[in-house]
């Protein structure tokens, strides 16, 4: 884990904003992208958030069916059996 040297405080709402450089190294698009929020001990770890496969766990080649993610190889299984 690397510093950025960062800090930017919570509004009333609980809200804050991640730097520009910070979204730019993340490759994270205003408006596109979202964000996962993980806990560990005392700290808060953000990610990008990329859906993975239901059965696999795959991050490539996913597609959402009826709100579910599955990745290109699983839908190609499953066609074939």
């Amino acid at each position: 884990m690397r510093a950025v040297g960062c800090v930017r405080q919570v509004d009333k709402l609980g809200r804050l904003v991640l730097p520009a450089d910070i979204r730019k190294s993340l490759n994270i698009t205003d408006g596109e992208d979202s964000v996962e929020f993980f806990i560990d001990n005392d700290s808060v770890i953000l990610k990008k958030y990329r859906p993975a496969c239901i059965f696999c766990g795959s991050a490539e080649d996913i597609i959402t069916y009826k709100g579910q993610s599955v990745c290109q190889a699983c839908l190609n299984e499953l066609k074939s059996s």
